[in-house]
């Protein structure tokens, strides 16, 4: 990946510096692997941003963010990274887990069909959270041990995608400066 663009997408260590909220965390991002752009800390970034992406509810930057410090990944990927979840496909998502938590369960005879998704309402978004809950405790634990698989089938594709793409970047730029050295 060409660290040009992606220095150019993601936050500065300094312009964190400076936010007021930040200051406090300082001491957990300090490890130089948070913000420094590699093939390994990229990739692992990722990996940790898709994980988390499967998570429910808002607490997947959050957690992002503690995983990203523990596995001392690139922070700012890994947060960016839990973007792909989103309210137009967390439910095509979902819906994935389920059918390969159905299918490592084995629980092919049991509820076939899938409960019709609730609707959001978001004038009383509590009760739709709270729909939201009921619906996925319905799918039981097929949803569960699905979204766990796909969170680490996801981490896995993310991470190999990165390694190879920024392996064959790397080779296409010296394939380049070779030619133009011979020229």
């Amino acid at each position: 990946m060409p660290r040009k663009l992606l220095r150019r997408w993601l936050p500065t260590r300094e312009t964190l510096d400076n936010n007021a909220f930040l200051r406090r965390c300082a001491p957990f991002l300090t490890h130089h692997n948070l913000w420094h752009l590699n093939r390994h800390s990229v990739a692992g970034g990722l990996a940790v941003g898709l994980a988390c992406g499967m998570i429910p509810g808002p607490l997947q930057i959050l957690n992002a963010t503690i995983l990203a410090i523990l596995f001392r990944v690139n922070l700012p990927v890994a947060i960016f990274g839990t973007f792909f979840s989103n309210p137009f496909t967390i439910v095509p998502l979902y819906i994935a887990a389920y059918g390969l938590g159905r299918l490592i369960t084995g629980a092919n005879g049991t509820q076939a069909v899938i409960p019709p998704a609730p609707e959001t309402q978001w004038s009383d978004l509590g009760a739709s959270v709270q729909a939201w809950l009921d619906w996925m405790l319905t799918l039981g634990t097929p949803l569960a041990v699905g979204i766990v698989a796909l969170a680490l089938l996801l981490a896995l594709a993310g991470y190999g995608v990165v390694q190879l793409g920024w392996r064959l970047h790397v080779l296409h730029a010296l394939r380049l400066r070779r030619q133009r050295r011979g020229a």
